[in-house]
């Protein structure tokens, strides 16, 4: 199964923006396979073999004929069907099967700035120098560079991959990443991805360096919200166009929402049906209908849409808090269009529906199909505070996020990865990173807010257990009793409340080092992340380390030359050098594509 999707380029596009990074498979220089994922003989499935069957509109629990929705993914993975090898950018969307290895070949083709891809949710068994985050598994590839990624797609269900350099993601460096496999309720058509985003005029980097400072305020309102990257225009009688989903009255739609936002949550609706969800994020889910669905930045949903409804067009609604805690929008009512077949293919939705209150808070209620029962008397959990500083720096007050007290510091030219392959265990404090004892055994960490606003919390490499949430201050002796032991919510991203609290809990099943930060992109620049090392000894044992040094002598060569270096944030998300205004060149860089609407 080949990912050169014979579509035009705009077809697969999340947003349309100037191309930043470039993926083909021109000279790939492959990553050769580790002792945890060697490649299994391609396999052949006799259908209607053991024990349910094939795959299909009246049987989605069952894949492949010997897994199903009940599969532990932990303990057992399909076999390699298909590699998938993807040659389209920007932003096409890589569909794989469960069990399959996807190799993906990065070339930065940019002048003067690094990237890396975050393949994000992908649980990177025993490969964490691919999951992409520069400074933390490796180092940026430099222009003129490029990096090979392979890895095991050892869940399924739906994500996204983005750049994890900078804001460069929120310029379009971005794309939704698909895994086939089995659905917990049966649909008869695929939708595809469906990508929500915001979307601003001016550049993420100059965005970024606006939202830094204290006297700007309140980071910067989007100027509208992207559906599949069309929307009118937010303020103007004329430009753009609404995006269109086709429905086929009678049947049963299996759509997969994504928030890729840069900082925007959003409460989304479909006047007169309902949501049938069936995953959160990667994780199987018993089918829960609700008519409104919140996704915080990076969180992801499958749905089932029964056109029972009369033919017609109807609005899709997103939703943002009108407080401003969680994103803003210049756009008053950000929408798209479901439209029947039979219905008139240009007329407008003449329904409203009724008026959604969105707040900041995330969903909760989901049951996994694959349950995590954890040890209540094993409870001993460590806490993670979590404030935000206004030091004084070279351009004045600015916003300064921490956790335990650290506002993150990573080294782009020394990730830690690269320190496990020196054996150096002289860790920075700036980089807040934290070892994580014993092996295959349940950690509880409790994220104490003490500040107002709330938090899309993304940990790479595993999926969590959100034992609880709730406001005020989280006390272990007294308030154990208020969480979920018995297979709560589990998700890659959850949204934190403010000036409260959020327990979760992992076990340590898969060696590497895993990064955990907010997933609004102001405040990881600003230092909201940490950093979990997880079986230090194992790790040189199960992936060639010495893979990255190539890319990262590359990247060593090229800081010297680059004008945006030093950095003085985070490294995780970039802000600029430089006290009174931009750096030499910047003005070449930073100068605002040309963007299509529609």
């Amino acid at each position: 199964m080949l990912g050169c999707f014979g579509r035009p380029a705009t077809a697969c596009c999340a947003v349309a923006l100037a191309l930043l990074v470039s993926v083909s498979v021109a000279n790939p220089v492959h990553h050769a396979p580790n002792a945890v994922i060697d490649l299994l003989p391609r396999q052949t499935i006799t259908p209607g073999g053991r024990p349910c069957g094939q795959n299909n509109a009246t049987n989605r629990g069952c894949w492949k004929n010997s897994w199903n929705i009940s599969t532990d993914y932990e303990v057992t993975t399909p076999p390699a069907f298909n590699t998938l090898t993807v040659c389209q950018y920007p932003g096409p969307t890589i569909s794989a099967d469960w069990g399959d290895y996807v190799i993906v070949n990065v070339f930065n083709d940019m002048q003067d700035n690094g990237t890396s891809i975050h393949w994000h949710g992908i649980r990177q068994f025993g490969e964490s120098n691919q999951d992409g985050a520069n400074g933390v598994t490796e180092c940026p590839i430099p222009p003129g560079h490029n990096k090979t990624y392979d890895f095991h797609t050892t869940q399924y269900g739906t994500s996204w991959y983005h750049s994890h350099y900078s804001n460069q993601y929120g310029n379009g460096v971005v794309g939704p990443l698909i895994v086939n496999g089995p659905t917990s309720a049966n649909w008869d058509i695929d939708l595809g991805p469906y990508a929500m985003t915001d979307y601003y005029w001016e550049t993420a980097d100059r965005l970024t360096l606006r939202a830094e400072l204290v006297a700007n305020g309140a980071p910067p309102d989007s100027d509208n919200i992207l559906f599949r990257g069309k929307n009118v225009h937010p303020t103007a009688a004329t430009g753009g166009a609404y995006d269109r989903v086709t429905l086929t009255p009678g049947k049963k739609h299996l759509l997969r929402l994504i928030n890729t936002s840069v900082d925007n949550s959003l409460t989304v609706s479909l006047v007169g049906h309902n949501f049938t969800v069936i995953a959160t994020d990667l994780v199987a889910v018993t089918p829960t209908v609700r008519s409104t669905l919140f996704l915080g930045v990076g969180q992801r949903y499958d749905v089932i849409i029964d056109a029972s409804q009369p033919v017609a067009n109807y609005w899709f609604n997103a939703t943002l808090e009108a407080a401003n805690n969680c994103g803003k929008t210049h756009n008053p009512f950000p929408a798209a269009i479901f439209h029947y077949d039979g219905a008139s293919a240009t007329g407008l939705p003449t329904n409203r529906g009724t008026p959604v209150v969105a707040a900041c808070a995330g969903e909760t209620g989901f049951a996994p199909v694959v349950t995590r029962t954890v040890p209540a008397a094993s409870f001993a959990p460590s806490t993670l505070p979590i404030d935000l500083a206004f030091p004084t720096g070279p351009r004045g007050q600015v916003f300064e996020w921490s956790i335990r007290n650290t506002p993150i510091v990573v080294e782009w030219d020394h990730p830690v990865l690269e320190y496990i392959l020196q054996g150096n265990t002289s860790f920075p404090a700036a980089i807040n990173l934290v070892q994580v004892a014993g092996a295959n055994v349940w950690t509880f960490w409790v994220l104490q807010n003490d500040f107002v606003l709330p938090h899309p919390i993304h940990l790479h490499g595993h999926d969590f257990l959100v034992l609880g949430l709730g406001t005020g201050v989280f006390d272990a002796a007294t308030m154990a009793g208020q969480l979920n032991f018995n297979n709560p919510v589990r998700r890659d991203v959850v949204q934190m409340p403010g000036s409260g609290w959020l327990v979760i809990a992992y076990k340590t099943d898969n060696p590497g080092v895993w990064l955990m930060h907010c997933h609004i992109g102001w405040h990881v620049a600003s230092g909201l992340g940490i950093q979990f090392l997880e079986r230090k000894s194992e790790i040189p044992t199960l992936m060639h380390l010495d893979q990255m040094e190539p890319n990262c002598n590359a990247w060593r060569a090229y800081q010297p030359s680059s004008p945006y270096l030093p950095k003085l944030d985070s490294g995780l998300k970039r802000r600029f050098a430089g006290e009174g205004g931009l750096p030499a060149g910047a003005e070449r860089v930073l100068k605002p594509a040309v963007r299509r609407i529609g």
